[in-house]
């Protein structure tokens, strides 16, 4: 396969629709975001890497956070998790109350909000310092020491989390975290506020195309767990557009409201893109189209 001569292409493709859409302005570090950028990058298994475009330009990661936060949990505490958590499609809001209260402070799946706030608290109680392990992690993954918090947007984010608190709360309040609330919010803004490029996190997600395999060829999970990381990003990793990203893209993805999108090929390779303007569902326009165009081209889906 000639990634970059794809690459290329996808990116031609999905030129019309950079800037379209809307930035994250309810993160207010997030409102001034240029939508007029636009990268893509593909990992193989073998970590060649290969991108167009701004793919070395680090963007603030958000929601992207949540798939490494889980694969960390499974690793150092195994699949307890999901105890706490379930697996299935939310078809809400990524910060809904409504559904939580519903049922009874257990969140439908690890990436709306509520289910990664409780990933985020078992990450902490099993490590004792749930982000600097995740940022330990990707800089590991991504060969890139440099990669780091945005203090800025993690501050942000605080002075705008009110919803993230009252999910905390109603969670604490049936008995569904272990930490502080104060604890777990400050560690969930600090993971979401990682700043990476598509080059990073392409690198940093091979390990769920191979299986579970690390970098350096060590196992962070079994190929059991890895799967189930893919099976949820496939069918929960987008918003409530997950099923039509699934039926358009037909790989597991998990997008971030910062604009980026990571996907899976399991065996063969790992891919982020990144493009600000995002839909009403939360997810960047032109990365939406870009990864649909490529399984196009390439014909790889998990289908």
């Amino acid at each position: 396969m000639d990634y970059q001569a794809v690459l290329e292409e996808v990116a031609d493709f999905a030129r019309p629709l950079i800037g379209r859409g809307q930035v994250a302005d309810y993160i207010p570090a997030l409102a001034e975001v240029d939508t007029g950028q636009f990268g893509i990058a593909v990992a193989d298994v073998d970590g060649r890497v290969y991108g167009v475009g701004d793919w070395e330009r680090p963007f603030s990661v958000q929601s992207i956070s949540k798939a490494f936060s889980l694969a960390l949990v499974l690793a150092e505490g195994g699949d307890r998790i999901w105890e706490r958590v379930g697996t299935e499609p939310s078809g809400n809001p990524f910060n809904s109350l409504v559904q939580l209260e519903y049922e009874h402070g257990i969140p439908r799946n690890p990436f709306i909000n509520a289910g990664a706030l409780v990933v985020t608290d078992r990450l902490q109680t099993l490590t004792g310092d749930a982000s600097t392990t995740m940022l330990d992690f990707l800089r590991a993954e991504s060969g890139n020491p440099d990669v780091s918090f945005d203090a800025a947007v993690a501050r942000s984010e605080s002075e705008h989390g009110d919803r993230n608190a009252a999910l905390a709360h109603f969670m604490a309040s049936y008995g569904n975290l272990d930490n502080p609330v104060p604890t777990v919010l400050e560690h969930y803004f600090w993971q979401c506020s990682v700043e990476m490029s598509c080059r990073d996190l392409a690198l940093a997600s091979g390990f769920l195309a191979r299986h579970g395999l690390r970098a350096d060829g060590t196992r962070l999970l079994p190929r059991r767990e890895a799967k189930q990381v893919n099976a949820v990003m496939l069918t929960c990793g987008t918003y409530d557009a997950a099923g039509d990203f699934a039926y358009r893209v037909g790989l597991p993805g998990k997008s971030g409201v910062g604009g980026g999108i990571v996907a899976v090929i399991p065996g063969r390779c790992t891919l982020c893109v990144w493009s600000p303007g995002l839909d009403a569902r939360g997810n960047s326009v032109a990365g939406v189209a870009a990864l649909d165009h490529f399984t196009t081209l390439t014909g790889w889906s998990v289908f």
